[in-house]
Formats: structure tokens, C-alpha cells, sequence
């Protein structure tokens, strides 16, 4: 009998339904944040929502709420009072007692506390107990407390389902994220730190690395008080600290420094990324696979090229870019690059730091516009992309809408679909017949606009000759004491070019 393997960190979920937000919209973004944590690797356990006309200033929502938040933690559900660095008193039976390895530490810990490591530490690396931890079943000595009973989120029924994480489906300030820890105990993510967190996680080349990194550094800037980063403690210049800096300023500091460092040499690979752009924009066509993470690109960047690009059913799965030719090859030929996935409320500064990845999208030639046809919320992620494509400047670009996995909706749910969006194109990655179909209809683009035309190339320039079949369909070719006399078919610009060189 095969042991089973440790149990995953358990997350309840926080939203609040404002009312700009329908009933629909609400349960789509909420599901999403539930497939944000099953990729972070946690189990949702429960959820927690409200209506109000807006976040509750102090902790996000009222303290009803919060006190049933709090029953999914094993918190107070009281935000203490007195200074933020308070710590609560522990009950008479835990002071002498050594915490739990699964136990939820003190709300006050370092910056790196708010993304996980994806790997465990090497032994001896931290003596910290790993807030993500769940606790073993009869381990927690908290006071006993009302707890939740299984609802069909996770686990067996009638087992107490203690959370180890709260993840809220909005985005709030610093001092919302520590009333709300120091209410019900654990780690409290808000939906940029879930993101950040995936993205750290995933990032595998070092550009990507870089991104992430800088977009982590500049959310945890104004976050440094919150998470212990230092107190206001005076110096006169021992360490490099200035007269009158106090160590929250130093670490600011520090930060601002280091921010400035990655963007340094982040600039350097973003311009050995430009210039492979752009010799691959003299010797033939782009075609840039955007859309809603998730949505198929990955699947779809396999179908045309054959690639073994990475295919996994987890959000922000891909976040390098990858280049390949189209399949079966062409003349000239058409290279197929797959983007990172954009999601709502997509932190600014992740677009900001993928700004040199999402240049891709910006300068290519023909935009696939991939979404999943199934999803419920199709308008909400369609409306996403063409905003994120807008920011970097890639909004008036050629855009065709591919309504993917359409294998997966019914018969009766297509129809509203094609009236929906009647240029779109209703395909599967899946299906064969699909791909070949698209794969037609982007060669037929790129020779849209193409004309023939003879070019006699002198024996003194026979570079040239070679210019002229990577960039252009040649039709024929001889030889005579003038020169080579080719025959071509090809964009204007590009025959433009090859007459210049002339």
C-alpha cells in the first residue's frame, strides 16, 4: 500500500462583492483565486464573502466576517489594540511550550515570509517554522474554538478544516494585510502577492528571474514597516547608515538600490533581445500567441510548430518567452513566439518588469488573440487582454480572436458565441483539421501583400543572393555574364531592401 504523500497547506478564500460587480463576475474572479492557490499548491478549504459598497477600512470587511474568518484560522477575529508590533499573549497552557513545526508564527516576520520558497530550505538553513505548513490532526494547542466543518471545498466531511493562509481576492494596503494577520493568526496574501508568488515560482531564465524579482522588491517597498523591516532607531553614520537615518529609511534604501541594480542589468538582456527581434523581423514574418493565462496558448504553439514547449494545465505555467518556426516550413519563413499570460488586476509592476517580454506581442507582425471558448467569464478575459495589449502598445496591431477548447462547449452555447464575436475563429488545439486550417489561413496572410519581381545581382555581391532566399519565395534562378537574375515573390519592403543593397 503506497503511503500517502504530506498534505498540502490549506487557504481560505476572502472577497468582497462590490457594487459595480455582478453575481457572475464575482464567482468567476473567485474561482479564479481558487486555481491561483491550487497553483501555488495550496487546498482551499472554505470561503469567506461579502457585499459592501466598499473595503472596510480597518481589516476588509465587517467584524461579523471577521469573526467568521477567523473560525477558518483558528484567530481571535479581533484586531488588537495598542501598536502594531504588539504581539497577543499567549494562553496559560502554550508559555512554556515550544511552538509546533506546523504552527502559524507571529505576524511580524521578515519580507521573504510573503512568497514562499518553492523548494524546502537545506537543513539547518532556518530555524522558522514555514507559516504554509498545515498542522498535524490533534497538534494545535490554541484554545478550542468553533471550527468550520468541510463544505465540499476540500477534505472529508465533518473534519475540522483549519487554514494556514488566507488569500484575499483583492488588492489592499499594508496596514489591512497586518489587522487582518494579527485577527486570525496566519499569513494573509492579497491577490498581487498570489501572483508574485506563481511568478517567482515558474520564472526559470534569468530575465524572467530579474522581472519577477523586481516586481517582488517594488511591492514589498512600501510593505517594510508592516513586516518588521526595522524601527525608527537614530544613527550617526555607523554602517553607512547617514545622521538621523532611521533603519526603516536605510532598508528603503537598500531597496531602492537594488531595484536599480536588476533594472541595470535587466536593460543589458533586454537589448540583446531587441536585436534578435529585429534580424528576425529582416528575414521573415512574426506571428505572437497572446491571450488570458491558461487560455491554450502553449497548446497552440506545439500544435503549429511542433515545439515540446512546456503544456500544463496551471495558470502562468510559461513565462519566457519561446521563438519557433511555423511547421511545415515556409519561405520565408514565419517564426511563432508564445507570451506570458495576462489575468485580472495583473499587477502593474509585473507589466512594467515583462515590459521586454510582452515586446514581442508589440512588434510582431500578426497577433492570435487565444481564449478559452469555455470559460464563463470569455468577455471579462477577452476585455483583459486587449487592455494589457493596449498599455504596451500593441492595440492597433493585426488581432485574430481564436475561441479555443470550443471541442468543450455545447452545441447550443455556440451559436451565442459566433454572434458574439462573428470574426472569431472556433477552433480546438486538439483537433487536427483546426490547426491545419490555421496554419493555412497565416501563410495566406503573409502572402496577401506579396508581388513579384527580377532582381539581377551582380557576381560582386552574391551575399545578396542569399538575403534573397531566406527572406523571399524565390520562383527561379539563373546564371549569365551579368549576373544572378532571380525571379521573386515577396513584400514590398523587403524587395525594397534587396534592391538598395544593390
Amino acid at each position: 500500500m503506497t503511503a500517502p504523500g504530506p498534505a498540502r497547506p490549506r487557504a481560505v478564500l476572502l472577497g468582497v462583492q462590490l457594487p459595480d460587480v455582478s453575481d457572475g463576475e464575482f464567482a468567476s474572479s473567485l474561482a479564479e483565486l481558487g486555481r491561483l492557490a491550487k497553483t501555488l499548491g495550496l487546498e482551499v478549504v472554505g470561503r469567506v464573502t461579502q457585499r459592501r459598497d466598499r473595503l472596510a477600512a480597518a481589516a476588509v470587511v465587517g467584524e461579523g466576517k471577521l469573526a467568521e474568518l477567523a473560525r477558518w484560522t483558528g484567530g481571535s477575529g479581533v484586531v488588537p489594540t495598542g501598536p502594531p508590533g504588539a504581539r497577543r499573549k499567549p494562553a496559560r497552557d502554550e508559555a512554556k511550550r515550544t511552538p509546533d513545526a506546523g504552527e502559524a508564527p507571529s505576524p511580524e516576520r521578515d519580507d521573504d515570509a510573503r512568497f514562499p520558497r518553492s523548494e524546502p530550505q537545506a537543513s539547518g538553513e532556518s530555524s522558522r517554522p514555514a507559516r504554509s505548513e498545515p498542522q498535524a490532526s490533534g497538534e494545535s494547542s490554541r484554545p478550542a474554538r468553533s471550527e468550520p466543518q468541510a463544505s465540499g471545498e476540500g477534505g472529508a466531511e465533518g473534519a475540522p478544516q483549519l487554514a494556514s493562509v488566507v488569500l484575499i481576492d483583492h488588492d489592499v494596503t499594508p496596514s489591512q494585510t497586518r489587522n487582518l494577520e494579527r485577527a486570525t493568526g496566519v499569513e494573509v496574501l492579497d491577490r498581487s502577492a498570489v501572483i508574485l508568488s506563481i511568478f517567482q515560482r515558474h520564472a526559470r531564465s534569468r530575465e524572467a528571474r530579474l522581472q519577477v524579482e523586481i516586481a517582488r522588491l517594488a511591492y514589498l517597498a512600501p510593505r517594510l514597516r508592516e513586516t518588521g523591516g526595522g524601527k525608527d532607531r537614530q544613527g550617526g553614520g555607523i554602517g553607512g547608515r547617514g545622521a538621523g537615518e532611521s533603519q526603516i529609511e536605510l532598508d528603503r534604501r537598500k531597496l531602492r538600490d537594488r531595484i536599480a541594480e536588476l533594472r541595470a542589468e535587466l536593460a543589458g538582456i533586454e537589448r540583446d533581445a531587441g536585436t534578435r527581434r529585429r534580424r528576425r523581423s529582416r528575414s521573415g514574418h512574426t506571428v505572437a500567441l497572446v491571450g488570458y493565462t491558461n487560455a491554450g496558448k502553449s497548446s497552440w504553439m506545439r500544435a503549429l510548430t511542433g515545439s515540446g514547449v512546456r503544456v500544463e494545465d496551471k495558470l502562468f505555467a510559461t513565462l519566457d518567452t519561446t521563438v519557433r518556426a511555423l511547421q511545415p516550413e515556409t519561405v520565408p519563413r514565419i517564426l511563432v513566439s508564445d507570451t506570458v499570460g495576462f489575468i485580472k488586476k495583473l499587477p502593474h509592476d509585473l507589466v512594467a518588469s515583462f515590459r521586454s517580454t510582452l515586446d514581442e506581442a508589440r512588434d510582431a507582425d500578426l497577433l492570435l488573440h487565444v481564449v478559452d471558448a469555455a470559460d464563463p467569464a470569455i468577455e471579462a478575459q477577452i476585455e483583459v487582454t486587449r487592455q494589457v495589449l493596449a498599455e504596451i502598445g500593441a492595440g492597433e496591431a493585426p488581432q485574430w480572436l481564436l475561441l479555443n477548447k470550443i471541442d468543450r462547449v455545447d452545441a447550443d452555447a455556440r451559436e451565442p458565441l459566433a454572434a458574439a464575436w462573428p470574426d472569431a475563429i472556433a477552433v480546438s488545439a486538439r483537433d487536427a483539421d483546426d490547426v491545419a486550417r490555421v496554419r493555412e489561413r497565416i501563410r495566406s496572410f503573409f502572402e496577401r501583400d506579396m508581388i513579384e519581381t527580377e532582381l539581377v545581382v551582380p557576381y560582386a555581391k552574391q551575399r545578396v543572393v542569399g538575403e534573397a532566399h531566406a527572406a523571399c519565395r524565390v520562383l527561379s534562378e539563373r546564371h549569365d555574364e551579368h549576373g544572378t537574375h532571380l525571379r521573386l515573390r515577396a513584400r514590398p519592403e523587403v524587395i525594397a531592401r534587396l534592391r538598395a543593397a544593390l
